[in-house]
């Protein structure tokens, strides 16, 4: 099997503190919306569940990870129903004018999935800019990951770029 495509979008919404301390963290969930451009790269079923995200930052350094599950709530009664964690960590080094190396992989656990093909587990990194549109800040990258474990049908690589609106509070 080699498709190439878009996959599921996930969506992920976090509330934190007005006033943080060194410690940001946030408590949310994610909705995965079924949008592949092929069966094989989606699971063709609507799932939410619960997430929490955590940070330090200090001087040039960011550090922190998030952690959500999701569960399968409707979508194409054919398909397996979906059981799914995602936990990313991820670490900045900020440099000047806004730019910053990442890394930020995605390991993910398919709790419906038999043991051998349960965990995708991305070792990599990147590079991105933060820059503003008008006003309103963006957030750009380009990452690049092998799986060093995947799922027998999984991709042994992937690439991710990234172009995020920021809303922050005045």
């Amino acid at each position: 099997l080699n498709e190439a495509g878009l996959g599921d979008i996930q969506y992920q919404g976090y509330i934190s503190p007005a006033s943080p301390g060194k410690f940001v963290w946030g408590l949310g969930g994610a909705v995965n919306l079924p949008t592949a451009t092929d069966a094989a790269l989606g699971a063709e079923k609507w799932s939410a569940g619960p997430g929490v995200v955590g940070l330090v930052s200090t001087g040039p350094w960011v550090v922190g990870a998030l952690l959500n599950n999701v569960w399968s709530f409707a979508g194409n009664e054919d398909r397996g129903d979906v059981s799914q964690m995602l936990f990313q960590y991820f670490i900045n080094y900020n440099l000047p004018s806004g730019v910053y190396l990442t890394t930020s992989p995605v390991i993910t656990a398919n709790w419906e999935a038999d043991s051998d093909n349960r965990w995708t587990v991305p070792l990599g990194g990147g590079v991105g800019k933060l820059f503003r549109f008008g006003k309103l800040p963006v957030n750009t990258q380009a990452q690049f990951y092998f799986n060093v474990e995947h799922p027998e049908m999984g991709p042994e690589w992937q690439t991710r770029v990234q172009f995020q609106f920021l809303f922050p509070k005045s």
